[in-house]
């Protein structure tokens, strides 16, 4: 992923900030008994990205995936509708504890926009990913850079009629649905009232967007490796923040690792999940097999 990529990652403050006000009254309001549910995964399955992560002559790349790790973010998706049939072979392949997060195609986001013609491209899309049935995680959609408040109005008409039966989750990159205040409080209270899940992003060139406010009790974290020492030690702060999330009720986190060069996206996500299983007690799978790429740093 080259979303916020930088030059010289280690010029840039990557420390988390503090919370939004409003984050912790979300978690005491939606506190439960529900046992802490925990994903993390990478971006894609294939070799040519995973590079050093599959055993010679592995074949069938999502299957073996599919036994090191507990989930997928789908960003195929993103690219065109598949048909019915590849859903199926995907849901059949994988194993019962396997979950897809797939990101909404770019016919409605990025060409549509999110206006009247995106509508009937939205039905086709959810009509296939309903294939992934029981497998099926947090849907979510990812709005171009250049998407701003001034789409106020399309915004609201989508999540209002989004279908309740699947869970959906978006991300926001122009700066003034962060930093606009009226605009921000507006955009947290319509996700809250709609329990739509309000996707963080942890990436060098945009701490702008970094906002640290929940709307629901998923914690849907996109996680950007700037190929740099520091990318252990900001894991390590998202492990602090996340246990302090759960002391406040948080039961649902899903994080996915992305580098703006993917070479060690599989050992940052192991390195991440030997970190939660300790802390969290989780009983996450390790996965066994990585071998460490010549090093970047």
């Amino acid at each position: 992923m080259k979303f916020g990529k930088v030059e010289r990652p280690e010029l840039i403050d990557f420390s988390l900030p503090n919370d939004h006000k409003e984050t912790k009254m979300v978690l005491d309001k939606i506190k439960s008994d529900a046992p802490l549910r925990v994903h993390v995964g990478c971006a894609k399955w294939n070799k040519q990205d995973l590079k050093n992560f599959y055993p010679k002559g592995t074949r069938d790349e999502l299957r073996y995936y599919s036994t090191q790790f507990n989930c997928i973010e789908l960003n195929a998706t993103f690219y065109r509708i598949f048909p019915v049939e590849t859903y199926q072979k995907w849901r059949e392949k994988t194993p019962d504890n396997f979950t897809f997060f797939p990101k909404i195609v770019q016919n409605v986001s990025h060409l549509r926009r999110l206006n009247d013609q995106a509508y009937p491209i939205l039905e086709s899309y959810l009509t296939v990913t309903s294939n992934l049935e029981h497998k099926l995680g947090t849907i979510f959609l990812q709005m171009h850079n250049n998407f701003s408040p001034k789409d106020w109005d399309r915004v609201v008409r989508f999540i209002e009629n989004w279908p309740k039966e699947f869970r959906l989750a978006i991300e926001f990159r122009h700066t003034d649905w962060f930093n606009d205040t009226v605009v921000a409080e507006e955009l947290y209270h319509l996700l809250e009232e709609n329990n739509v899940t309000n996707i963080l992003v942890d990436t060098a060139g945009r701490r702008d967007i970094m906002h640290m406010r929940l709307t629901n009790n998923e914690a849907f974290i996109r996680f950007v490796g700037a190929n740099h020492k520091s990318d252990y030690e900001r894991l390590d702060d998202w492990v602090e923040k996340l246990s302090q999330w759960k002391e406040n009720g948080l039961t649902n986190i899903n994080f996915f690792v992305h580098q703006n060069m993917e070479v060690e996206s599989p050992l940052l996500a192991s390195y991440l999940i030997k970190k939660l299983n300790h802390r969290f007690i989780c009983n996450l799978t390790v996965p066994t097999t990585l071998t460490a790429p010549p090093s970047l740093f």
